[in-house]
């Protein structure tokens, strides 16, 4: 066990990315920051590294094949120990959301419980494991924008349609690259379900769900925005279109379109930001 490997386990960057995501909602949702973006920020950050930390937890014999430099089965933490560092971090994020309001309560309640439930077995069911990971990429907006009350939740809407589909269309990719693992584990993905063609279509057909809701925000924030997004909509789009030929766990890896999604991502958390600032 080293301390490198609680730190790794998290996933700081992401999670201090979800963490940011929330603060960025709660911009466009009240048009300022304020000290209770921080308690945001927190929330977030704790509750995306423990759900890092549970998933690592459940999936180990997964990552045996398909990731074995991670942390738990390259022995930099042991079983008992990333169990009760998730339970500590779930805790302490719930700790910190009581200073909120009742709203984002709810939301990072049900988004703790989903993380667990999703690394423990909803993972391994085709689509609903998906559904279920992509809500909780979105719920990141949707905590943000909670914090600014019912009005608040509203507005931030698009922005979270839009990062479900693309993160929808991010999971089902990366369940093509992983499909020799999750078989040898007994999971039943949708590529393996339904063939890694199949699956393909769906993360193009997502990703071109997230690109239409994207272009709500043009209602409030105009040219200069879609000028923005667009770019971000195409890397999204071309990132589909270039691994849906593929028919092979190696050719879908080979694409890197799951690293083009996770950078479309990226780019659009800026898109907004800078939106948010600026328009």
């Amino acid at each position: 066990m080293s301390l490198t490997g609680y730190v790794t386990i998290t996933r700081p960057v992401n999670a201090a990315a979800a963490g940011l995501a929330a603060i960025v909602a709660y911009l466009i949702a009240t048009g300022t920051i304020t000290t209770a973006a921080l308690l945001l920020f927190a929330v977030v950050t704790l509750v995306t590294a423990a759900g890092n930390v549970i998933n690592d937890y459940f999936d180990v014999e997964i990552d045996r094949v398909n990731r074995p430099d991670r942390p738990i089965p390259a022995g930099l933490v042991s079983l008992p120990a990333a169990r009760a560092y998730a339970v500590t971090l779930f805790l302490a994020g719930i700790l910190v959301c009581l200073f909120t309001n009742e709203l984002c309560i709810a939301i990072a309640v049900i988004s703790s419980l989903l993380l667990i439930g999703y690394a423990a077995c909803l993972k391994r069911t085709p689509l609903l494991g998906n559904i279920t990971v992509s809500y909780l990429a979105a719920s990141m907006f949707l905590f943000g924008g909670a914090l600014g009350g019912l009005p608040g939740l509203l507005h931030v809407m698009p922005f979270a349609v839009m990062t479900f589909f693309a993160m929808l269309a991010r999971e089902v990719v990366k369940d093509a690259e992983d499909v020799e693992g999750d078989r040898a584990s007994g999971a039943a993905t949708l590529p393996i379900r339904y063939g890694i063609r199949a699956t393909l279509f769906l993360a193009l057909f997502s990703a071109l769900l997230g690109v239409v809701a994207s272009l709500g925000p043009y209602l409030w924030w105009g040219f200069w925005y879609i000028y923005g997004i667009l770019p971000v909509d195409g890397i999204i789009l071309f990132a589909c279109i270039k691994v849906v030929r593929s028919t092979t766990p190696e050719e879908v890896k080979t694409t890197g379109a799951s690293t083009l999604l996770k950078a479309g991502m990226f780019a659009s958390l800026v898109i907004f930001t800078l939106s948010a600032l600026f328009l």
